[in-house]
């Protein structure tokens, strides 16, 4: 169904029910005169129609955002799943509605997006970096804690970004007996790998980001540039990031990269290093997954 006969459908006496798809907060900005609101990316987004439009057999037609979103799409197969008897959606969504000329409903101030200046203190009791060791046999997975950080965005754009790592804190998750994953904490912080007493903290400051062109939501929109101080030493790193706001005083950030143990030092069964390692070979690369909650401190 095009917009044109949406609109001349909305103003007869056969009126369907008209669901606008997407979250509340577009839902309040921009909207079709009288419509319903049931936010299919909610798992609870049936219920919602449910309550909404209890009668099945009624004629509903639902909307999205358009300029090739999927959102209508899914909500309409939903439905007919669900046993709904006839289902239609708009062509173009909100997009072509717009186009068309034909008059919105909603306060265009309200904002989709926070603010997006400000500096940000890092939560470490929120935020983790996920690690996995592997070798050809084997691999453990566990995680690392933060000590501190700061985040500065200026101009939408990340300006600064610092944070420093309790090496102390290394935990194994994958082994269930106590007596052996104290074995393998104590080989992660002697001298084989990052010698936590003599080292017990390492720190990433950032040197620049760089925006990626055309980034989709929720894939890295930044690659960040920066240095790791690790047992003493410091390189240079770089690795695709994700930031986002949750809501206007929570900045989430997250980012995964392969670091090479061995150029920090950390020497203990690499193939480089040594040879007739046979089932004692550790990979010298380490996965790192970054979870980063910070709050908004100015």
């Amino acid at each position: 169904m095009n917009s044109q006969q949406l609109h001349s459908l909305l103003s007869s006496a056969d009126r369907p029910a008209l669901i606008h798809v997407l979250p509340p907060e577009i839902f309040a900005q921009q909207r079709i005169a009288d419509s319903l609101n049931a936010c299919v990316f909610e798992v609870t987004f049936l219920t919602t129609v449910a309550e909404l439009a209890p009668d099945k057999s009624r004629r509903i037609i639902v909307y999205g955002a358009g300029n090739g979103s999927l959102d209508a799409k899914v909500a309409q197969e939903k439905l007919s799943e669900a046993g709904y008897l006839s289902v239609e959606m708009l062509d173009g969504g909100l997009a072509e509605w717009k186009s068309a000329n034909l008059p919105l409903e909603g306060d265009p101030a309200v904002p989709l997006s926070p603010e997006a200046d400000g500096h940000f203190a890092v939560d470490p009791t929120l935020s983790v970096i996920r690690w996995t060791g592997r070798n050809l046999f084997n691999h453990h997975a566990g995680t690392l804690r933060l000590q501190s950080g700061t985040i500065q965005l200026q101009n939408g754009q990340l300006a600064d970004a610092r944070f420093v790592i309790d090496m102390e804190s290394i935990a194994c998750e994958d082994i269930p007996d106590a007596a052996i994953n104290a074995v393998l904490i104590s080989h992660l912080k002697n001298a084989d790998f990052f010698k936590t007493s003599k080292y017990p903290t390492a720190a990433f400051l950032s040197q620049r980001a760089e925006p990626i062109a055309e980034a989709s939501e929720g894939s890295p929109n930044f690659l960040l540039h920066g240095a790791l101080s690790l047992r003493g030493i410091t390189k240079e790193v770089a690795f695709p990031i994700v930031v986002a706001f949750s809501d206007e005083n929570q900045l989430t950030g997250q980012g995964m990269l392969d670091l090479d143990r061995t150029e920090f030092g950390s020497t203990y069964g690499s193939g480089r290093f040594f040879q007739f390692l046979g089932k004692h070979v550790v990979n010298d690369h380490v996965h790192l997954h970054l979870k980063i909650h910070a709050r908004r401190s100015s």
